[in-house]
């Protein structure tokens, strides 16, 4: 029913500033909560932030202390995570997920992750 491509990782030096895109495409609005998550080597998946697209209402992980902002262009059908002041310890796979609401225990709907490395 939806359908998601996350995109936009690559490598940064530590200091610097990354944003990451997810598409939706399908029937998005039935599952208007995107969440970004994360997973680093031998470690549990995370997740960063989420948004409802229905009152652009954000959540973040208090871990990343404002570093990293969500926010949706609902006419391109787009979310993004804009992250900044990037350190090492960010290095993982971000995937993009799509579910009811933020509080889901589970999300239904991935995307696939796309890679962001942080260089010391």
């Amino acid at each position: 029913e939806v359908q998601l491509q996350a995109s936009g990782g690559g490598l940064v030096q530590a200091g610097g500033s990354l944003t990451l895109s997810c598409a939706v495409a399908g029937f998005t609005w039935d599952y208007p909560a995107i969440a970004w998550f994360r997973q680093a080597p031998g470690k549990e998946r995370e997740g960063v932030a989420c948004m409802s697209r229905t009152d652009g209402v954000a959540h973040y992980a208090d871990s990343l202390k404002g570093r990293f902002t969500i926010s949706s262009n609902n006419a391109e059908n787009t979310v993004y995570l804009q992250m900044k002041s990037l350190k090492p310890e960010d290095t993982a796979v971000y995937r993009c997920a799509a579910d009811r609401d933020c509080m889901s225990p589970n999300f239904g709907f991935w995307g696939q992750g796309t890679q962001v490395t942080v260089s010391s």
